[in-house]
């Protein structure tokens, strides 16, 4: 029998037409929304029903809050709710619907040491408002349809950035163009649907669901958008993570020498002695637009140490998850024998380190980029092969709109239900199991921008934003 035949079929139209739940705005909510420390000016944010109410018990100006228009500034003192200043600064007041949140929110700006913004919020606390949980502001952004849920993700990736392709990526998703096209996905499965069960509630009028090559044509074009948008996935991650390169070979080879010489600084300790790195070392670096994490690695040699042997084991489990390995040998020493020549392998790259010195007879005619860590000599070139390794292996992230790893899991199940309903048309089954595949990839898709059943997500999503934004 045909997966989930036992399903109530009468219940795939009630997606369709059931209403969304008006928000109700919770109670008021205050945080610190610069960054903790001494600084110029810090931020805090007072958003909900009560937030102007809070500032005209703690801002004294020339009028009250209340009566200031919206998105606009001005000067004041802030005082604890009492009579004690606490200190001067501006106020501005951003009236529902036309503010962040969606509601009625107010920005202080006081001076930015540890302890004054720390008064202010504690006198919006003391006043009515509550603190606020980490993504609590874009949360109700969201909920109350300031933007979608591919949008709110995108504050975070645009704060995150280390790159100006990732923070292009991370605009263009805040502008709403991969929530775009999840949308025409959306509503053409929506179309199908409403097709399909219209011919199960009024069979009398002869609505058939499998018209042929043309409905399958339509239920063709929106796989191939899934699927097109799932090639992303790892363009994503690149955006994101950035792309895994680990720097390995045997001990004094020059491996930390390379770190530093890429990074361009001194990060990693340099030393004639064998064995320096024990543990391995991760760094960003921006390699042309493109973020690399670069991993510096324990030297691979057999070792009586028990911490060097941990430092080993961890070098071998690092080149399992690269997406790149640099493999890096001293030229000026005989060749290893346990050396192989693995210039053809796609992910990675033979480094001829100390090409400053003269070559060891083992080396000729071996095939490997020759470099040297001490005048920089063929950096540019190993710059430009592993850019050039990127774009064979499809890891150079060339289009802005990149999935991450929830849409990839929303997409992916979308996908696995659009080709069960292709089944289903293609065994002749009835409309009924049609519905059910359309409604559930219906469902998957409309939780990548939050349009159904996203309640069990949103903490995952909204958590992993800091307090005040």
């Amino acid at each position: 029998m045909r997966r989930r035949a036992e399903r109530d079929f009468s219940k795939t139209s009630t997606s369709l037409t059931a209403e969304k739940e008006p928000f109700i705005p919770g109670d008021t909510i205050a945080a610190i929304s610069t960054p903790a420390g001494e600084g110029a000016i810090a931020l805090v944010r007072v958003s909900g029903a009560n937030s102007i109410d809070v500032a005209d018990k703690i801002f004294r100006g020339k009028e009250k809050p209340s009566q200031f228009a919206s998105h606009v500034q001005h000067f004041g003192e802030i005082f604890d709710g009492a009579d004690r200043l606490i200190d001067q600064g501006m106020l501005s007041v951003h009236r529902a619907p036309a503010s962040y949140t969606g509601e009625d929110l107010v920005e202080i700006s006081c001076h930015g040491g540890t302890l004054v913004s720390a008064h202010v919020l504690e006198a919006c606390l003391r006043t009515g408002a509550r603190a606020a949980r980490p993504g609590e502001f874009t949360e109700r952004a969201f909920l109350n349809g300031k933007m979608d849920l591919t949008q709110a993700e995108a504050v975070i990736d645009l704060i995150r950035a280390k790159t100006d392709l990732a923070l292009r990526s991370a605009t263009e998703q805040l502008e709403g163009r991969l929530g775009a096209r999840i949308r025409k996905i959306r509503d053409d499965l929506v179309s199908m649907i409403a097709h399909v069960n219209a011919s199960i509630d009024f069979p009398e009028e002869g609505i058939a669901p499998d018209e042929g090559e043309k409905f399958l044509a339509r239920l063709d074009s929106v796989c191939e958008e899934i699927a097109d948008l799932l090639a992303t996935a790892d363009q994503g991650r690149i955006l994101r993570e950035g792309v895994r390169v680990v720097i390995y070979g045997a001990t004094n080879a020059g491996k930390s020498s390379l770190l530093n010489r890429l990074l361009g600084y001194e990060r990693v300790i340099v030393s004639e002695t064998h064995g320096t790195t024990r543990d391995t070392i991760e760094e960003m670096v921006n390699l042309r637009g493109v973020p690399i994490r670069l991993l510096d690695t324990a030297g691979l040699r057999p070792s009586t140490s028990a911490i060097e042997r941990e430092g080993i084991a961890r070098t071998e489990k690092s080149l399992e998850t690269a997406d790149l390995r640099l493999h890096i040998a001293d030229r000026n020493a005989p060749r290893p024998s346990h050396f192989e020549e693995r210039a053809s392998n796609g992910s990675e790259i033979v480094l001829l380190n100390k090409s400053d010195l003269p070559e060891h007879v083992d080396w000729k005619n071996f095939e490997a980029l020759r470099i040297s860590c001490t005048t920089g000599e063929g950096l540019p070139q190993l710059e430009n092969e592993i850019l050039t390794r990127m774009t064979k292996q499809n890891l150079r992230p060339e289009s802005t709109i990149a999935i991450n790893t929830r849409h990839r899991d929303c997409l992916r199940r979308a996908l696995e239900s659009c080709n069960h309903a292709r089944t289903a048309m293609r065994d002749g089954l009835t409309a009924e199991y049609l519905a059910v595949d359309l409604d559930e990839a219906l469902r998957a898709v409309g939780e990548v921008i939050g349009a159904i059943g996203v309640e069990q997500i949103l903490d995952s999503v909204f958590g992993q934003f800091c307090i005040g934004k």
